[in-house]
């Protein structure tokens, strides 16, 4: 699909079916605010942009306005002038992106608001890979906490994730249960992190992005 002025045509293409969260990479160019995001939204309802009406629960996580069915939630994060935008319906989708950047801190952040453990193991890598790990564990915990409907404020601390195979689970989440919870990292290149959570059975990812999405 390809942009008109950097953002969506009028009707998004593909069908959202249920059993699916679709991802979008969009570019977000400096003062653009929620312009990508409610064009691709608008894209979704078949409606103009300017007919998008966004709402907010107590803890600013932004949704869509009841007054367009209620079927469809969505989610956003951005970083640099990169956005990324989950949607699916039926389920609150949490997605998480963050632009790679030395953090001189990382380790001291780890074990004030991570667990003993997860500061443990950070504490075991060098300076590239603790990076990485750091980012991917930051990413998880936003995912989830935004899937949850919380943001930050809900607590660091109140979630936990063990390594496995393919990469981060969440291991204990303060009155949830853990299983009933997915985790994706998402492959956003060598200059990000990203990674995509939700309440529910496992769902088909569907991946797009805008043509310029990546210059």
């Amino acid at each position: 699909m390809h942009a008109i002025d950097g953002f969506l045509p009028a009707k998004v293409a593909e069908p959202l079916h249920a059993d699916e969260i679709h991802v979008w990479r969009l570019r977000r160019p400096k003062g653009a605010g929620r312009e990508p995001l409610l064009a691709l939204l608008a894209g979704y309802l078949g409606i103009a942009p300017g007919e998008v009406r966004l709402v907010a629960n107590e803890h600013g996580r932004p949704a869509l306005d009841p007054l367009h069915g209620g079927a469809l939630d969505f989610n956003w994060s951005h970083s640099g002038e990169q956005a990324l935008v989950a949607l699916a319906r039926g389920i609150a989708p949490g997605i998480d992106l963050e632009q790679r950047r030395t953090r001189a801190n990382a380790l001291e952040i780890a074990q004030r608001f991570f667990t003993a453990e997860e500061a443990g193991w950070l504490g075991t890598l060098d300076e590239t890979e603790r990076r990485t790990a750091f980012l991917e564990l930051w990413t998880a915990r936003e995912a989830v906490l935004k899937a949850l409907g919380r943001g930050l404020a809900f607590g660091l601390d109140r979630l936990a994730f063990r390594r496995e195979a393919a990469g981060l689970a969440l291991q204990w989440l303060d009155g949830e249960d853990p299983a009933a919870w997915q985790l994706q990292p998402l492959d956003v290149g060598d200059d990000a992190c990203a990674a995509l959570a939700w309440r529910g059975a496992p769902r088909r990812i569907r991946r797009f992005a805008l043509a310029d999405a990546t210059r």
